[in-house]
C-alpha cells in the first residue's frame, strides 16, 4: 500500500502551478528527514486523539443512558401522572369559577346597572346638554367668531402685507440684490477664471512630477524588493511548504493506521483477557445457577405464597360467614322466629333502590348508578 500520495483521479488531480518545475536536490533532500520527524511527532498525537474520540463517544453514550434513565424518565412519569391530572382538574376549576361566579356576578352586578344608568340617565341628559350648546354655538358664537376674524385681518394682516409688498421688497431688491448680482458677474467671475486658470497648471506640473517620481519608485521597489522576495518564493518556500504539508499529510495517515492497528491489539487482548473468560462464566456457571434458582427456589417460594394467601382469604372468609350467623343467631334468640312480631333487624341500607317502590322517611336516597357509569 503506498502512503504517500492518494490515487490520483480526474476529480482530485489538480493542475501543475505555473511556477513548478521539476523537482530540484532541495526538495529531494528535505523530503525524507522531514517525513521521518513529522512521522515520530504525528504518531503520538494521532493516538491520542483517537483515544479522547473514543472516551468521548463512550463518555456521551453513558451520559445519554443516564440522562434518560435519571431525567427523562422520571419527567415524563411526573409529567403524565401528576401535572396532567393536576392540570386538568385546575383547568376545569378555573372554567367552573369563571363561567358560574364570575360572569354572573359582572354581568349582574356591573353591565346590567352600567347600562341601565347610561340609558335611562346619562343619554337623555347628554342629548339635552348637547342640544343647548348646539343652540348656543349656532346663535351667539358663530356670528361673533365671523366678526372677530373680519377685525383681526384688518387690524394685523392687511397692514404688514401692503408694507412686506410695497416697501420692503421694492428697497431689497433694487438697493441690495442688482449691486451684488452686478459684482458678482463683472468682478467676482473673470478674477475666480483667471486664479483657476493659473492653480489648474501649477496642479498640472506637480501631478507630472508625482508620477513620474511614482514610477520610479514602484521600479525600483520591483527590482529591489519583489523580484528577490517572488524567487525566494517560487524556489524556497514554496517547495518545502508543499513538502511539510505532504509530509503532515503522509504522517497523518501513517498515524492514524498505526494508531487503529494499536486499537485493535488491544480489543483483542481485552477480549481474550476479560470478555471470553467473562461469557464463559455467564454461560456456563451463571445460566445453569440461575435456572436452578429459578426452578429450585423462586417457582417453589411462589406457589407456596399464592397457596398461603388463596388459604388466608378462605380464612378470613369463612370468619366472616361465621360471625355473620353468629349474629343472626343471636338477634333471633333477642326478638324471636321471623314469623313472630317483634322489633326487626335493622337494614345496612334503607333507602330507595332501583328494585324498591317506597322511600324511608329521613333516610338520604343512596346513589343510584347506570349501566353507562359502570362502563
Amino acid at each position: 500500500m503506498d502512503l504517500d500520495k492518494p490515487p490520483q483521479t480526474r476529480a482530485n488531480r489538480r493542475p501543475p502551478e505555473p511556477y513548478e518545475g521539476g523537482e530540484g536536490c532541495l526538495t529531494a533532500a528535505v523530503r525524507i528527514p522531514v517525513r521521518i520527524v513529522v512521522l515520530v511527532l504525528v504518531v503520538p498525537v494521532r493516538m491520542i486523539w483517537d483515544l479522547l474520540a473514543v472516551g468521548a463517544r463512550l463518555l456521551g453514550r453513558t451520559l445519554g443512558t443516564l440522562g434518560h434513565v435519571l431525567i427523562e424518565v422520571p419527567l415524563v412519569w411526573l409529567y403524565e401522572k401528576l401535572l396532567t391530572p393536576l392540570g386538568r382538574g385546575l383547568l376545569w376549576l378555573m372554567v367552573a369559577l369563571w363561567r358560574y361566579a364570575l360572569v354572573p356576578v359582572v354581568y349582574y352586578g356591573l353591565v346590567v346597572p352600567v347600562v341601565w344608568v347610561c340609558r335611562e340617565v346619562l343619554a337623555p341628559a347628554g342629548r339635552g346638554i348637547g342640544g343647548a350648546l348646539g343652540w348656543l354655538y349656532e346663535t351667539l358664537l358663530t356670528p361673533l367668531g365671523h366678526g372677530m376674524g373680519w377685525l383681526g385681518t384688518a387690524l394685523l394682516v392687511w397692514p404688514w402685507v401692503a408694507l412686506w409688498r410695497y416697501v420692503l421688497v421694492p428697497l431689497v431688491y433694487y438697493g441690495l440684490v442688482v449691486p451684488v448680482a452686478w459684482t458678482y458677474r463683472d468682478v467676482l467671475t473673470p478674477v475666480g477664471h483667471g486664479i483657476a486658470w493659473v492653480l489648474a497648471g501649477i496642479g498640472r506640473g506637480l501631478v507630472f512630477l508625482a508620477r513620474a517620481g511614482w514610477a520610479a519608485v514602484v521600479w525600483l521597489v520591483l527590482v529591489l524588493l519583489v523580484a528577490p522576495l517572488g524567487w525566494l518564493y517560487r524556489r524556497i518556500l514554496a517547495p518545502v511548504g508543499r513538502e511539510i504539508g505532504a509530509a503532515l499529510a503522509f504522517g497523518w495517515r501513517a498515524a492514524g493506521y498505526v494508531s487503529h492497528a494499536v486499537g485493535r491489539a488491544l480489543a483483542w487482548l481485552a477480549w481474550h483477557v476479560v470478555g471470553r473468560p467473562a461469557r464463559w462464566t455467564y454461560r456456563y456457571v451463571c445460566t445453569p445457577v440461575g435456572h436452578w434458582i429459578r426452578g429450585s427456589v423462586l417457582a417453589p417460594a411462589k406457589a407456596a405464597s399464592l397457596a398461603a394467601g388463596r388459604a388466608a382469604r378462605e380464612t378470613f372468609r369463612g370468619a366472616r360467614q361465621s360471625v355473620r350467623q353468629a349474629r343472626k343467631d343471636a338477634w333471633r334468640v333477642l326478638a324471636g322466629p321471623p314469623g313472630k312480631p317483634g322489633p326487626r333487624e335493622p337494614n345496612e341500607d334503607r333507602t330507595r333502590t332501583l328494585g324498591s317502590t317506597t322511600t324511608v322517611p329521613g333516610a338520604v336516597p343512596a346513589p343510584e348508578v347506570s349501566l353507562s357509569d359502570q362502563g
